[in-house]
């Protein structure tokens, strides 16, 4: 690595190789190693499957939420189980219709769980319509799996050069000290199904055309599995990246925030993104521009580093040579 970076830079960059949400997307390609190739439709590589039935495009995601997350804090894993779904539907321009859910632990961890996602169900005003519970003595778990609707599906398949690149995300809240998690549900309450809904409405306009939502492997991590399945490049300019005052670049380039999520706009479309996030008090900023490199580099303070070049490593292997 060229001595010529900046320290920040240099943290960051070292920060993209070393997260364990993004290392532990490696695992995914055993997904194509064993069920074989399948179409856009089915995937893979985006937040939901897209399946087409009676005319209608429905989306199924799944979502397991980390076990030290749940054994430390079975409420707010509660919560998480349904945000996590929320978020995948809305990267996919869909509209969440209800979530069924799988618990497993002991009694006390099991209720705190079930309160945990009545509340988000609440929040997000989507219904938990059933799902699993087993109680028993040991290690907790706990999944949900979210069903939804898109007109205009966001498939990271549709990203190609010469898009807008841009991030949006709500930035009140707070970072939790235990977990790398920004919380902002309980500040957005009752905003929070408009909040989802905007993705939907962007697609439905044409305003933008693939999205991804911004989660454990961070903001980084995630902007690599969005350029993977067509292969296109980018320099994200980490100084456009709108964050909270108090939290330094590189910790928010590495958390999974509670609203975060990755457009790709077509050229002259990214003022409509730009806008309908402002309207909501939310924030989008264009913070790049897809090229044709195959290379994930990041910008700061005038000084650029490559992280990922998709010609030599791909992150989930679930890319173009699966479709």
């Amino acid at each position: 690595m060229s001595r010529s970076l900046s320290a920040e830079l240099d943290e960051l960059v070292r920060g993209f190789r070393e997260h364990p949400g993004l290392r532990a997307k490696s695992a995914l390609g055993m997904v194509a190693d064993a069920l074989g190739p399948t179409d856009w439709l089915a995937g893979p590589g985006d937040d939901t499957a897209v399946v087409e039935s009676d005319g209608r495009l429905l989306l199924a995601a799944g979502e397991a939420i980390w076990p030290p997350f749940v054994q430390a804090d079975p409420f707010g894993a509660g919560v998480a189980a349904v945000l996590a779904n929320v978020n995948d539907v809305a990267a996919m321009g869909g509209r969440c219709l209800g979530l069924v859910d799988t618990v497993v632990g002991a009694e006390t961890t099991a209720r705190r769980v079930l309160e945990g996602l009545r509340l988000g169900s609440r929040l997000y005003d989507v219904p938990v319509l059933g799902g699993h519970l087993t109680v028993r003595d040991g290690p907790p778990a706990v999944s949900a799996f979210a069903l939804g609707t898109a007109v205009a599906p966001l498939s990271a398949r549709n990203a190609v050069p010469g898009q807008t690149l841009l991030t949006g995300y709500c930035l009140q809240g707070r970072l939790r000290p235990d977990f790398p998690f920004f919380a902002s549900y309980r500040e957005r309450g009752g905003r929070l199904p408009g909040d989802v809904e905007l993705l939907a409405r962007l697609a439905e306009a044409g305003d933008c055309v693939a999205a991804k939502d911004v989660s454990m492997a961070g903001l980084l991590g995630s902007l690599a599995m969005l350029l993977e399945p067509t292969g296109v490049g980018v320099a994200l300019d980490l100084d456009a990246v709108p964050r909270p005052a108090d939290v330094p670049l590189p910790t928010w380039t590495a958390v999974f925030p509670a609203f975060g999520f990755l457009l790709c706009a077509p050229p002259g479309r990214q003022g409509g993104c730009v806008r309908a996030f402002e309207e909501r008090g939310l924030v989008c900023r264009a913070v790049g521009v897809l090229d044709d490199s195959g290379a994930l580099r990041v910008r700061l303070g005038g000084e650029e580093a490559v992280l990922l070049d998709q010609t030599l490593h791909a992150v989930t292997r679930l890319g173009r040579g699966t479709a």
